[in-house]
C-alpha cells in the first residue's frame, strides 16, 4: 500500500519511522517534508493534491483546523483517507470527504518504536478487504484498540498524551534520585529500564495493576510508605485533572 502523508510534523514522523518504508509526503514547511522523505525514502511532493493522486491511502497528519482546506485540495483525488486528527470525529471526516472510505485512528508517539496503543474509531463495514488492510497497516505500529467514536477523545487523553506524562514521571523520579546523591546518568538508566520492565510485567499479567502493586509492596514496608506518600500527594486526582483538562472540562 503506497502511503501518502499530509503534514510532516512529530506524529507523522513517528508513524513513518514505525512503518519504516518510503512514503509520499507534504508539509507547509517543505524542508520538513524533505527531511522526512530523506530519512525513510520516498518523495516530498509539491502539493497535497499530488500526494492524493499518487498514494493508495492518504493519512491526514495536518492540524485539525485545516480539515476543510486540505479536503478541498485532495477530496476529489484521494482513494482512501485515514485521519489521526485530534478532536475530529468520523462525522466531520465524512462531511469533508463524502463518498470516500474514511478511517479514524489516534496513535501515540510510541508508534515510532512499534509499541504502545493505537485507537481506532469503530465504524460500519465499508469494504471488508480494505478495512482489514488499513487496520493491519496501523497494527504494525502497536496494539489497535477499537472504541466508539465518542470515546476516542477520552482515549487520546489516556494514551496519546501519555508519553509526555510518563516522561514527566521519569524526570521526577530521576530528580529525586539525584537529590539523594545518585548521578543523573545512572538514575536515568535505573528509572527508564524499570518503567520499561514494569510495562512488560503488566502486559504479561494481563494488565492486573493491583497484583503488581501487591507483589512489590509488603505491608508496612518501604514501598507501602512510598505509595502512601504518592496517594497523599494526590497522584490519582492529578491524572484525573489532566484528563479533564485534555477534554476541556
Amino acid at each position: 500500500m503506497n502511503i501518502g502523508i499530509v503534514g510532516s510534523g512529530n506524529m507523522a514522523t513517528a508513524l513513518v519511522r514505525g512503518w519504516g518504508r518510503p512514503v509520499l509526503c507534504t508539509d507547509p514547511v517543505h524542508t520538513r517534508a524533505e527531511a522526512l522523505a530523506a530519512e525513510v525514502g520516498g518523495k516530498a511532493l509539491a502539493s497535497n493534491e499530488q500526494v492524493a493522486r499518487e498514494a493508495d491511502i492518504v493519512v491526514l497528519c495536518h492540524k485539525p483546523a485545516q480539515l476543510q482546506q486540505v479536503a478541498a485540495e485532495i477530496g476529489e483525488h484521494a482513494k482512501v483517507v485515514a485521519s489521526i486528527l485530534a478532536a475530529t470525529p468520523l462525522s466531520s471526516l465524512r462531511a469533508a470527504y463524502p463518498g470516500r472510505p474514511i478511517y479514524r485512528f489516534i496513535p501515540a508517539l510510541t508508534a515510532e518504536v512499534r509499541m504502545g496503543a493505537i485507537v481506532q474509531a469503530a465504524d460500519e463495514e465499508q469494504d471488508a478487504r480494505l478495512d482489514a488492510q488499513v487496520r493491519e497497516l496501523f497494527a504494525e505500529l502497536g496494539t489497535v484498540v477499537t472504541l466508539e467514536d465518542r470515546l476516542v477523545d477520552v482515549a487520546t487523553g489516556l494514551m496519546s498524551c501519555a508519553p509526555a506524562y510518563i516522561a514527566l514521571i521519569a524526570e521526577a523520579q530521576i530528580d529525586a534520585g539525584v537529590r539523594h546523591g545518585i548521578p543523573a546518568e545512572q538514575a536515568s538508566k535505573l528509572v527508564v529500564q524499570t518503567l520499561a520492565g514494569t510495562a512488560e510485567l503488566l502486559r504479561r499479567r494481563e494488565h492486573d495493576t493491583l497484583s503488581v502493586r501487591r507483589a512489590v509492596a509488603s505491608p508496612g514496608g518501604l514501598t507501602a510508605r512510598g505509595l502512601d506518600a504518592l496517594e497523599r500527594a494526590g497522584i490519582r486526582a492529578a491524572f484525573s485533572d489532566a484528563l479533564d483538562a485534555v477534554l476541556g472540562q
